[in-house]
């Protein structure tokens, strides 16, 4: 009984010690893109389809997972939603928006299409595509997007 206690114990330890990444996500835009970094404001702004070219006057293409829990929370907490709200917005603007299955489909697509951003769990983050930081955070540090 004694090894048992023990064993749940470490395995308990261990599983808290690992850090979380579910939902630790980042903003990605092609590798072509001048911008680099962005206010939350301004991000919000994108992901909301209310400021709809870049500075340089390209258009934006919004990229979205069609089912992410990681990227609607994120979304719900930058544009101040609920789940509901988030899903009728999504409805109402789905022919401004480009879907995507994965992480992988979104940084294809994001490679592909000039313009484009979107977000993808961190994990997925590779060297073709250019990592946007958020409010002079990159993803991982505190105080970059919600998680």
């Amino acid at each position: 009984m004694k090894t048992a206690r023990s064993v749940i114990l470490l395995i308990s330890i261990a599983v808290m010690a690992v850090p979380c990444f579910a939902h630790h996500m980042a903003v990605i835009v092609s590798e072509n893109n001048a911008v680099g970094s962005l206010t939350s404001a301004q991000l919000g702004k994108i992901f909301r389809v209310e400021m709809k070219k870049w500075p340089d006057g390209a258009d934006i293409v919004l990229v979205l997972h069609r089912s992410s829990p990681g990227e609607n929370t994120t979304l719900q907490h930058l544009n101040k939603m609920s789940g509901a709200q988030l899903q009728a917005w999504t409805r109402q603007h789905k022919q401004q928006l480009k879907f995507a299955d994965s992480d992988e489909d979104v940084l294809s697509i994001v490679q592909s299409t000039p313009g484009s951003v979107g977000l993808i769990d961190v994990r997925a983050i590779n060297d073709k595509i250019k990592v946007l930081r958020v409010d002079g955070k990159l993803p991982m540090e505190e105080g970059y997007l919600s998680h």
